[in-house]
């Protein structure tokens, strides 16, 4: 009789967010196959598990998939898990289950803390439909198309970003869509956990040139219902197009971004930001 392939979820930061059915399959198991094994071990230690440990990423997961669908289909029970949160969502995973499933190993999930949905629920945004994108591509056109179709959704849009890209990503998804709502949620269950909320214009501006640590959640409402697929990136920037029009008709810049502010509903920051926004990258 086969055994089976347990997905454990682990905390994202605190270590107390875990579940006594977590530490009890973790103890009981026959292997972990850990993301990084370092990490595990001393989430293991903390609470005195001593099951053995393997190294499974991202890196050698098809290779070692067959070893560890071996050790399955003779009766070992296995569980894996990631650095944090639950395997198969943007972490190794996905591979193993497709292929213990597609052999008719079982498959068990074990609930844990998951960053997006966390993320999503503090962020004051809509939660009865949402989309989870991960990690929006480097560069390139693949990456324009990417934030293009995610604010062209009317679900509200949740991604992952390195702290070294966040500002980029605000910028370019500001350029789309400044005046969409938002939020920055950081370091989740952390000492440091941080939620900054706005919209896109004004969170562009205020992590343009702040140094950022920690893991990172970025939190997008979804299109204005009525607003026409397409349309939301032209829509939304048409306060900063107001306020070129008006300074070319003679306004001065105070007055002009006031008005733009009156006329769009938004704040004359939020105007502001965006308008500096688009000078800054050139595209005025």
């Amino acid at each position: 009789m086969a055994g089976t392939l347990y997905l454990v979820g682990t905390p994202i930061g605190n270590l107390e967010d875990i579940s006594l059915r977590a530490l009890r399959i973790l103890k009981e198991a026959d292997l972990i196959l850990a993301e990084d094994t370092r990490r595990t071990r001393k989430l293991l230690s903390h609470y005195d598990i001593h099951t053995p440990l393997r190294s499974y990423h991202e890196h050698n997961e098809r290779a070692l998939a067959p070893e560890a669908l071996a050790r399955l289909e003779g009766g070992a029970d296995l569980a894996l898990v990631t650095d944090a949160g639950l395997p198969g969502i943007s972490d190794p995973g996905a591979f193993l289950v497709q292929a213990a499933a597609a052999r008719g190993i079982p498959v068990a999930a074990v609930p844990g803390p998951t960053a997006f949905a966390l993320a999503l629920v503090v962020s004051g945004l809509s939660t009865e439909r949402f989309a989870f994108w991960g990690f929006p591509p480097r560069q390139g056109r693949e990456r324009r198309e990417f934030l293009a179709a995610a604010l062209a959704e009317e679900k509200t849009a949740i991604f992952y970003e390195a702290p070294t890209r966040l500002a980029r990503t605000l910028a370019d998804l500001a350029e789309l869509a400044p005046a969409r709502r938002a939020a920055v949620v950081r370091e989740l269950t952390k000492a440091h956990e941080e939620v900054c909320r706005g919209v896109l214009a004004e969170l562009a501006t205020t992590f343009a040139d702040r140094e950022v640590k920690g893991e990172i959640c970025l939190v997008v409402a979804g299109r204005p219902a009525g607003e026409q697929e397409g349309t939301a990136a032209r829509l939304e920037a048409d306060p900063v197009r107001l306020v070129e029009d008006l300074l070319r008709q003679g306004w001065e810049r105070k007055e002009a971004l006031r008005e733009a502010a009156r006329r769009s509903g938004l704040s004359r920051r939020a105007v502001y930001s965006a308008w500096v926004a688009k000078k800054e990258k050139g595209s005025l």
